[in-house]
């Protein structure tokens, strides 16, 4: 191993490139003081406490179920290579590469303001999602605990929700989310791209291990929730093979649905990509971009909500019957219980009582 891949070991990408709302440009340079042969350390996670002013993000997109979300981390230390959420770095001026995954920020006030939220009197319930943007049980949220604040304020409230993460971290909070459940008030949707160790981990250098993913699933299951498999992101020539394994292996430990989604490659995730794909896998750079452009109209990214998720053309059909056929066989083709809004509630002796 390089002295520079010594220094990106267990990170997903090897780049830092600017911001892209960054009025400088910043370039390295060797001024032959530092002696080639010196180790690296490893680079640090860094953690800044930021006081959030309002904590349920909204969405009107049309491909996307739910309209509110919650994120109690900015950027993630899982370290995707692929994650759709590295450009928002871009917000606070820090690297959508390096520092999306080393440079996080913790919002310890996430569950007050929740709180706050629902205690709002024009506020109306609907599914919440947590972890649209980046993993809620991500390995910092062994620390700051935020999320099991959040879980508590959903349960006191009795607030539906649905959760995607790819973190065994969630069976810590089991106690909270299994008597949810069995309200009909959340569902859990694993994340799962690889049966591969060798891939997940250079892929997703941080999240947990594709059999402890399973293991996960299956516990979630045991516990009663409603546990779903997440075959996201496809990558053509890189797990795309996978699909039916993933599929089968995910049946197997409990899960009752899937979903897939294809590659995404918006903004600086596009430079991202190809320059892992040329340290990882450079025998297939030019396939897996070639298949990608297949999917896109001849584009590396497509933007249409109406297709963005699965592509377009033949190779996206094949790839949708390949899908629908694994699914149907398995029993993942149906859908999860519907969650229940209508066991919202402020709990007695909040403010709202005195009026």
């Amino acid at each position: 191993m390089s002295r520079e891949d010594r220094s990106l070991r267990g990170r997903g990408t090897g780049l830092r490139p600017d911001p892209r709302y960054l009025a400088t440009e910043r370039e390295s340079f060797d001024d032959g003081w530092t002696p080639a042969d010196l180790p690296l350390r490893p680079l640090p996670t860094q953690v800044t406490v930021e006081r959030a002013r309002s904590i349920l993000a909204r969405n009107r997109s049309p491909d996307i179920p739910f309209d509110r979300s919650v994120n109690p981390y900015r950027g993630c230390e899982h370290g995707c290579i692929y994650c759709y959420a590295r450009p928002t770095h871009a917000y606070v001026d820090l690297s959508p590469g390096l520092d999306f995954e080393t440079r996080l920020f913790a919002k310890p006030n996430a569950a007050e303001l929740l709180r706050a939220t629902f205690d709002a009197p024009a506020y109306r319930p609907a599914v919440l999602a947590l972890g649209a943007n980046t993993d809620p049980w991500q390995p910092i949220e062994k620390r700051y605990r935020i999320t099991r604040a959040v879980l508590e304020v959903l349960a006191e409230y009795c607030h539906p929700l649905s959760i995607v993460t790819k973190s065994a971290l969630i069976e810590r909070d089991l106690d909270l989310l299994a008597p949810m459940a069995a309200l009909g008030l959340v569902e859990v949707h694993i994340s799962l791209t690889t049966l591969s160790r060798d891939l997940a981990r250079r892929m997703e250098p941080r999240a947990a291990a594709p059999e402890r993913r399973l293991q996960t699933i299956t516990r979630l299951h045991d516990a009663g929730i409603p546990t779903g498999v997440m075959f996201a992101p496809v990558i053509p020539a890189i797990n795309e093979e996978e699909l039916e394994s993933v599929l089968d292996a995910a049946a197997a430990a409990g899960a009752r649905h899937a979903g897939y989604v294809l590659l995404r490659l918006p903004l600086e995730i596009s430079e991202l990509f190809q320059e892992w794909l040329e340290r990882h896998y450079p025998d297939r750079r030019e396939r897996v971009l070639s298949h990608l452009r297949d999917l896109r109209a001849g584009r590396l990214n497509g933007s249409d909500f109406r297709d963005r998720q699965t592509g377009t053309g033949v190779y996206a059909d094949l790839l949708k019957r390949r899908f629908a056929l694994a699914s149907r066989r398995l029993g993942l083709d149906g859908h999860l219980p519907a969650l229940d809004v209508t066991r919202f509630r402020r709990p007695v002796g909040g403010q709202l009582d005195l009026f």
